[in-house]
């Protein structure tokens, strides 16, 4: 393990920290960026986070974050930026995972491969009946997804730990989402295991933390980057409580 490496979320911003990491540290990143989506028009794409994701009527309210209100162009130059520093992160054969909603899917599968990276496929994550549609006449927006690739070929046949699902359905659990867009825990858990048992991943964008309370419940080491300052601090409790259940 790197000396830099201690199972931690640290406080800043990816693009400033992962240049300052060493090579091939971490055998998958998997991550949540920000989708600068949410909107038909671009007035509605520029709006709050809270007005773009949150359910109207909902009881409980989530507080905001930034960096969603980029334009197609920025934040695909944007990902670009990072996505090449997570292929320098990776080690060969590593996984890279990144979830997407339907509007920035073609892009997040162009970006992949813009940045070196092996495109390997989609999978989707069916939130269930609960996920709201646009309005009656509309399919709901029940999945979102994860596009994945690998850095270079993937592990042999005798080294390979899938296959995997293909695709996950768990629904959004009150009890469970301690961020606006958090995702389930036991989704995940699912994913985590693309790592092997004592491996270590790297999430750019924690959050509330779930990627790595996910990968200490399932016994990978992590290390995690969050912009939001009050966000490390909620990451940091659910590590702790993840510690006393283990």
């Amino acid at each position: 393990m790197n000396a830099f490496f201690e199972n931690e979320i640290v406080h800043g911003d990816c693009l400033r920290i992962l240049p300052s990491l060493p090579d091939e540290s971490f055998h998958a990143v998997i991550t949540d960026p920000p989708y600068c989506s949410g909107g038909i028009s671009s007035a509605a794409r520029q709006g709050d986070p809270t007005k773009k994701y949150q359910q109207s009527g909902q009881r409980l309210s989530w507080r905001s974050f930034g960096g969603d209100q980029r334009d197609q162009r920025s934040w695909s130059f944007w990902c670009a930026m990072w996505i090449s520093e997570c292929l320098r992160l990776l080690r060969n054969g590593g996984y890279f995972l990144m979830f997407s909603d339907w509007r920035q899917l073609p892009a997040a599968t162009d970006l992949l491969q813009a940045a070196g990276l092996v495109w390997r496929g989609v999978i989707s994550w069916d939130k269930t009946e609960g996920a709201r549609p646009p309005g009656k006449a509309y399919f709901r927006h029940q999945c979102e997804y994860v596009v994945w690739g690998s850095k270079g070929s993937l592990p042999s046949k005798e080294n390979a730990l899938g296959p995997f699902p293909g695709c996950f359905r768990f629904p959004v659990k009150q009890s469970d989402k301690y961020h606006l867009t958090g995702k389930p825990t036991p989704l995940m858990r699912e994913l985590v295991k693309v790592a092997p048992t004592g491996g270590a991943i790297c999430d750019p964008f924690a959050g509330s933390g779930t990627t790595c309370v996910a990968a200490k419940l399932e016994g990978r080491n992590f290390f995690g980057i969050e912009l939001d300052a009050e966000n490390v601090n909620i990451s940091r409790q659910r590590l702790e409580g993840a510690c006393r259940t283990e």
